[in-house]
């Protein structure tokens, strides 16, 4: 195993890490800043009205994006294993 390999596969898991991260938060984000957005305007500071609203939309785009996701993994996954005997060698 030498370096070019290793360092190829850490920088395919954060590609892999980052694609499967970035639904749920730039979902989070979008609607944390819609969130807040609303209530500068209507001056409420409740702190749960900006927790709820980002819990269900992230779980939405968990249903949404998981099929997605999944398969994203399991390829992956794939690749990995299949990398692993000229990573031994």
């Amino acid at each position: 195993m030498n370096d070019a390999a290793v360092t190829e596969l850490v920088l395919q898991m954060m590609i892999a890490g980052a694609k499967l991260a970035a639904p749920m938060l730039l979902t989070a984000l979008a609607v944390g800043f819609a969130v807040s957005l609303l209530q500068a305007v209507t001056q409420l500071q409740d702190s749960t009205l900006s927790f709820v609203p980002k819990i269900i939309a992230v779980g939405i785009a968990l249903l949404i994006a998981g099929n997605w996701m999944l398969h994203e993994l399991v390829s992956f996954t794939q690749l990995v294993f299949g990398m692993l005997p000229s990573l031994l060698a």
